[in-house]
């Protein structure tokens, strides 16, 4: 006996607004990327929303502001870290406004 199942396109499980590593070895640059929740840390992605490096004085912080409000308004749910930077230049401050004026 077979089950079948409906096949589910673009449905995603709970997505993850997050860092994936990247760079050489001891000196890190970052990527922020939208992922499944259960993808590994450098695992695949559905979308590259920005850039993050470290060790520039200052920090180097480079987000498509469009592109991350997207995804938080599909539901996709920021990191801590992730959280901090998108607060940085001022797109969690977007979200949380547009989400309270209804």
């Amino acid at each position: 006996m077979t089950i079948c199942r409906p096949k589910a396109h673009n449905v995603y499980a709970m997505l993850k607004i997050r860092l994936r590593r990247v760079g050489a070895k001891k000196k890190p640059s970052y990527r922020l990327v939208v992922v499944d929740a259960r993808a590994p840390r450098d695992g695949a992605s559905l979308s590259i929303i920005g850039h993050y490096n470290p060790l520039t004085d200052p920090e180097t912080v480079v987000i498509n502001e469009e592109e991350a409000l997207k995804w938080l308004r599909q539901g996709a749910q920021p990191t801590a870290t992730a959280t901090r930077l998108l607060s940085k230049v001022g797109a969690m401050d977007k979200f949380k406004s547009a989400k309270e004026k209804p």
